[in-house]
């Protein structure tokens, strides 16, 4: 039960059903999953130490916000952790087999983007990465950088729309899987520094356009 009230708080908060800043008592976040207090507490509890809320002693719990400082110092760790991820993988030259759903990954984000509907594109955008780590084959690394792409997750997909179309994304991609299958080390860990780096402008910027101060 803990595991099912923590899957489901953590989806509600990613997907921006509970917005940052959203405030809920114990009690109500129990109401909400149909779920006792006990499993209730558990779950935020796990969730406060990954950074997606703070709890309130006698007031409950509250999305945190993600603010343009965090979101710097996320990606900083992101781009650091996938280029290492990139290096371990490229250094073993991986087959055509094994990248094959990279490749499938990418194809599905162009044809989101034909249609327009970024949602499906961010989708197997996060395919894509979550299977680069997956390659990677080193657990504690795959771990460490799921842990911050949640928290990043939610100002993506609020700016989802705010930034330019993302046609380069699928560029990139492409050249990360031709790399690997080369096995170009420094080449792919270029290309994932630059992919992730103009990624962070991006998002930034939408920070200082609307001014705003968190997401």
């Amino acid at each position: 039960m803990v595991d099912a009230a923590y899957q489901q708080v953590r989806q509600r908060i990613l997907d921006n059903i509970w917005p940052p800043g959203h405030r809920a008592l114990e009690t109500e976040v129990a109401l909400a999953l149909g779920m006792s207090r006990t499993p209730v507490r558990e779950a935020l509890l796990r969730l406060q130490g990954e950074g997606l809320v703070e709890i309130i002693p006698r007031h409950g719990m509250r999305v945190l916000p993600v603010s343009p400082t965090d979101m710097r110092e996320i990606y900083e760790i992101l781009t650091a952790l996938e280029c290492m991820a990139m290096e371990l993988l490229a250094r073993r030259k991986p087959s055509d087999e094994e990248l094959a759903p990279l490749v499938e990954a990418t194809q599905a984000m162009e044809q989101a983007l034909a249609q327009d509907e970024l949602e499906k594109w961010a989708q197997a955008d996060e395919r894509f990465h979550a299977h680069l780590l997956e390659l990677a084959g080193n657990r504690q690394l795959q771990a460490t950088v799921l842990n911050y792409w949640d928290r990043a997750h939610r100002a993506r997909m609020f700016s989802l729309r705010l930034r330019p179309k993302p046609v380069t994304s699928t560029q990139e991609h492409m050249e990360m899987v031709q790399r690997l299958r080369d096995g170009d080390t420094e080449g792919v860990v270029a290309v994932t520094r630059a992919h992730r780096e103009r990624a962070n402008r991006e998002l930034l910027g939408i920070f200082e356009r609307f001014k705003l101060a968190q997401m």
